[in-house]
């Protein structure tokens, strides 16, 4: 750590101590495979709420990026105001935003700067702030890691990709034992101001490696909050609450959501960390989920419309801590409890969510909770073994019928 804290003030101070392009050998092997406080919140249909201390409950954060309870998901975005991006643009577009407005907000990582990143999150950004700032980093997880957290404890705030989020297991260590545990083991002398943010999730046939989903591993360190981004809309408003949150936050992508356009306020705004959203509003059975399980499920909706449910979706967002505050007022409505997820069945995040509820909200419960997970194997590479083991829209109807029953 103190080489981390060294190696930080250097970066701070000396602009031509690293050229990043002496470290560009190797890289493309690995780009081929792969406060709480008053925030302005402006909705999805571009409406703005003024100010809103995020520890009042009497806000409202629903968005309607996916449905609303009738017949909005087949309604155009092209008469809302604003501008259509990719999910990957809005994501850019949130960093960059907390570039311009904070000097101290930097990146690291392999390829992130010249090359633009795996999925083209941070291109351009190199030119227009320089090497210093958004620095191409050797293939070292477990080093480059390190460094931004002794960048952030120093004063800058820096987000770190990894290029793959499986490849975080190699600085666990550092997310573990550093990140997570030095604000408390300090005495509160050091924050930690990091965003560690990256690919994940089942893509197209990416092999076992390349198909992991860590919010299980994460979930257990204390100290850090993890939140998962599932539209162009909350991942620009999650990304800039990120990077001005004082603690450190793991942000999850899914592969297959870069692509997802949507239009987005030209407003500025900036999301909660701790805040569940409300997909579609119903009166039958909560389904709780999160990233790309929320377009399986909202799938799955229309056809348990039109065999007369009425299913209430909530896009879970904070992965910790949960949101139990609008997930509880969903249980007490509804009585009845669906969590669909990519993550692993044992110890993952439904595990978790599903045992919050039990204690939380047990007496308001008039079925046993049900929870859809991907299988405990290794991702197959073959494609229709990949897709066995995931969650597919036909299980959720069948889930629901028998939920409902």
């Amino acid at each position: 750590m103190a080489a981390a804290l060294q190696t930080a003030a250097l970066l701070s101070a000396s602009p031509n101590l690293i050229d990043p392009q002496r470290y560009r050998v190797g890289l493309s092997a690995r780009s081929l495979i792969g406060r709480r406080g008053s925030i302005f919140v402006v909705r999805s249909d571009g409406r703005t709420s003024g100010f809103f201390n995020a520890k009042s409950r009497s806000g409202n954060f629903i968005t309607n990026a996916v449905a609303t309870k009738a017949d909005a998901s087949t309604s155009s975005t092209a008469s809302k105001p604003g501008h259509e991006l990719l999910l990957f643009e809005a994501l850019r577009e949130g960093l960059e935003e907390e570039m311009d407005r904070d000097p101290h907000v930097c990146v690291m990582g392999e390829d992130v700067g010249h090359y633009g990143g795996s999925y083209k999150v941070t291109k351009g950004l190199a030119t227009k702030y320089g090497d210093l700032r958004v620095l191409d980093t050797p293939i070292a997880e477990n080093s480059f890691t390190g460094m931004g957290i002794g960048a952030a404890m120093t004063g800058l705030r820096p987000i770190v990709e990894g290029m793959n989020m499986g490849f975080l297991l190699l600085a666990f260590n550092q997310i573990s034992n550093n990140c997570g545990m030095l604000h408390y083991t300090s005495g509160g002398q050091f924050k930690i101001p990091i965003v560690i943010r990256g690919p994940g999730g089942v893509g197209r046939q990416l092999g076992a490696e390349h198909s992991q989903r860590l919010e299980s591993y994460f979930q257990s360190i204390p100290g850090l909050q993890m939140v998962a981004c599932s539209t162009p809309y909350n991942a620009k408003g999650l990304m800039k609450a990120a990077i001005r949150s004082e603690n450190p936050v793991v942000l999850f992508e899914h592969v297959l959501l870069y692509n997802l356009k949507e239009r987005i306020p030209d407003e500025e705004y900036v999301l909660c960390l701790e805040e569940a959203e409300m997909v579609r509003p119903g009166e039958h059975v909560t389904i709780l989920t999160y990233s790309r399980m929320r377009y399986h499920v909202m799938q799955a909706v229309k056809t348990l419309v039109n065999k007369g449910y009425d299913p209430e979706v909530i896009d879970i967002r904070s992965l910790k801590p949960f949101d139990l505050y609008t997930i509880g007022n969903s249980v007490k409505k509804t009585h009845r409890v669906l969590i669909v997820e990519e993550c692993m069945r044992t110890g993952g995040i439904g595990s978790s969510l599903r045992a919050a509820i039990i204690d939380n909200f047990w007496d308001y419960l008039d079925a046993p909770i049900m929870c859809l997970s991907s299988q405990d194997v290794p991702t197959p590479y073959a494609g229709t073994l990949e897709e066995w083991t995931v969650v597919q829209p036909a299980q959720i109807v069948a889930a629901v019928e028998q939920l409902c029953q």
